[in-house]
């Protein structure tokens, strides 16, 4: 599912705090990703101004995640934008102790999932981008 290039101006009401019946619907299908996918870690979906929408990690520091996440999509954006690559769809990650992937999931949000080290890439791929168009038509809805 090909979505239009991220904007923040689509969904003025996520600025300040995400719909609760947005927040629940998100966290659903972030927790059925990591039941489908045992080396995911967890995830967070946030705005792609750094606004967490839902989080599904251990600890306190999904918006931290959100914050960098919203980094690192527009240092994304402006790479492809340079090289004539076209609209972002996804971000791969690959560090010593696992991967982070970032997947657009509409034009405003954006999912970042983390896994371990040995995960199967093409399954994360598969399932990120399965999940992120979840949270897509979640947020559409909203709208």
């Amino acid at each position: 599912m090909r979505f239009p290039p991220l904007t923040a101006m689509r969904l003025p009401a996520l600025r300040r705090r995400p719909p609760v019946e947005l927040r629940d619907e998100v966290l659903k299908e972030m927790v059925l990703l990591r039941e489908r996918t045992p080396d995911i870690n967890g995830s967070v979906a946030c705005t792609v101004d750094g606004l967490a929408v839902a989080c599904d990690l251990e600890g306190d520091n999904g918006d931290q995640t959100a914050a960098l996440t919203a980094a690192m999509v527009a240092m994304s954006r402006r790479m492809l934008a340079m090289s004539g690559k076209g609209d972002l769809e996804e971000t791969l990650v690959s560090g010593a102790a696992g991967f982070a992937a970032f997947y657009t999931a509409g034009p405003t949000i954006v999912l970042t999932v983390l896994a371990r080290p040995g995960t199967n890439v093409g399954l994360l791929r598969l399932e990120g981008r399965k999940t992120a168009a979840a949270v897509g038509r979640h947020a559409a809805r909203i709208r």
